[in-house]
């Protein structure tokens, strides 16, 4: 151990330190000289530090680089672009239709201005064109001495569903503007200002409805997905068949079905009939949404052509006619191997029970009344017509054939079940369909029915290959040109 060292004035050896100063004195209050504390650190600095200033560098940050693909829209050209594709999508449908069905030129026409009214139709409408936007915008803004006013003095929109009875006719809205009009050119400032107490009474609504539970969340979520059904390939299909049904075609939903799985109608994985240039521009979101994995149901179809029928009367008076009933229901009696007795008994029974031939139940006209009792029109009867013709031809074959077991036969000459077919011939007849449906080319590339390459024959082999060509590969140059 060192030796102390000894104060050079009084000679103790006694050594402590200053709690106050952090000094080194001995006993008698001498200090030591020369002594510095190294671990000493100041946790309070005055004010009064010294301070340097420290000088822009001109050296510039090195900015993030981005991986994304220039090419790529997004936002509202991207939109755009998507309703673009569909457009040219549907243009190719209406060439293939038209060839299969052998459509008059009129068809394309027709098809074309419904979709212009579906469009407009929709919950939320495509953003005009990107270029001719952004000039009007940049001339607005331009023309405008104070677009910051502008901009916050815009009133919240009303997002409610108007009722029926809340439509105007066209002259009458019209009227109704100009009256707005010409009071807002005389209070402009008296606009702005209400304008102004209409945006903070919205935005405190709009708190208010923040703090709601979250079970209103959960019940919006399904009018985004409905939305977005409204915007799918699916309504092409929509379009094309109210197309049919104003040219008064009997068109099923199946043929669609039918000719859609076998890659007559383009819908299944139509990017590939889109030019380079329009494929190059759409994100991968854009090229699922217009690649439907399957072809959409009856049911479904059904649903968005009955929409469209329904809104096109409402908002524009345009009233789709009935379907054509007579080649219809041949055609639902043909398939299950009836003859023109069974053909009329099914019409007799529609008649009597006043099956709707419209599109939309709000469309069919008027029932008779004959008791007190009875309904005056139709309500949520919305099925498919060749639905409610087959559910016709069924309770027909019940009652002529009973099928529950039980022999029935005709007790009258006059009875019109004595030109139908015995029970049992019918039956083999309806098994002998069935048997040739299954070997037909649409059944057997069917999306339903996994059927293998072994199993088919060899007559079959040819016909395979053709469809795998037309399923897989790309069209040639002249089936890509399509109509302009």
């Amino acid at each position: 151990m060192a030796p102390r060292r000894r104060c050079p004035v009084c000679r103790s050896k006694q050594w402590h330190k200053e709690p106050s100063s952090g000094l080194i004195a001995c006993s008698e209050g001498h200090i030591l000289q020369n002594y510095r504390n190294e671990t000493t650190e100041a946790e309070d600095l005055g004010q009064h530090s010294l301070k340097k200033r420290a000088l822009k560098s001109d050296r510039k940050k090195k900015e993030r680089a981005s991986h994304a693909n220039p090419k790529l829209y997004h936002g509202a050209r991207a939109r755009y672009l998507y309703f673009q594709c569909q457009q040219l999508i549907l243009r190719k449908q209406i060439v293939a239709l038209t060839k299969l069905c052998n459509l008059p030129s009129e068809f394309e026409m027709i098809c074309r201005e419904i979709w212009a009214l579906h469009l407009s139709l929709l919950p939320d409408p495509p953003p005009a064109e990107p270029y001719y936007h952004a000039q009007r915008e940049a001339r607005a803004e331009s023309e405008d001495p104070n677009p910051s006013l502008k901009h916050h003095s815009s009133p919240v929109p009303d997002k409610r569903v108007p009722s029926p009875d809340s439509y105007l006719s066209e002259g009458e809205d019209n009227k109704h503007r100009i009256r707005i009009g010409s009071g807002q050119s005389d209070s402009e400032e008296e606009d702005s200002e209400m304008a102004e107490l209409l945006r903070q009474n919205s935005e405190s609504e709009d708190d208010g409805d923040e703090e709601e539970d979250d079970g209103s969340t959960l019940k919006q979520a399904p009018k985004i997905t409905r939305r977005r059904a409204y915007e799918g390939p699916a309504n092409n299909l929509a379009v094309l068949m109210i197309a049919c049904w104003t040219m008064r075609v009997p068109m099923l939903y199946r043929d669609f079905a039918r000719y859609a799985e076998l890659y007559e109608l383009p819908y299944l994985d139509p990017v590939r009939y889109l030019p380079q240039e329009i494929v190059s521009h759409l994100t991968k979101h854009n090229i699922q949404a217009l690649s439907p994995a399957h072809v959409p149901s009856t049911v479904a179809l059904h649903g968005l052509t009955s929409r469209l029928a329904r809104l096109l009367y409402v908002n524009y008076g345009i009233l789709t006619p009935e379907a054509n009933a007579a080649p219809i229901l041949w055609r639902v009696i043909d398939s299950i191997g009836g003859n023109p007795t069974l053909y009329c008994l099914t019409k007799r029974l529609s008649h009597i029970l006043a099956l709707p031939l419209a599109l939309h139940h709000t469309l069919a006209p008027s029932l008779r009344i004959v008791k007190t009792s009875d309904p005056e029109n139709h309500k949520y009867d919305d099925v498919p017509v060749e639905v409610s013709f087959m559910a016709a031809t069924i309770i027909i074959l019940k009652m002529v054939y009973g099928l529950d077991g039980s022999v029935r036969r005709p007790q009258e000459s006059t009875d019109p079940a004595c030109a139908l077919p015995k029970l049992d011939e019918y039956l083999r007849f309806v098994g002998q369909l069935n048997e040739v449906s299954l070997s037909n080319e649409a059944t057997i590339f069917s999306s339903v029915l996994t059927t293998s390459v072994g199993e088919l024959r060899d007559e079959m082999i040819d016909d395979y290959l053709s469809f795998c060509e037309r399923a897989l590969l790309k069209p040639s140059g002249n089936d890509r040109q399509g109509r302009n």
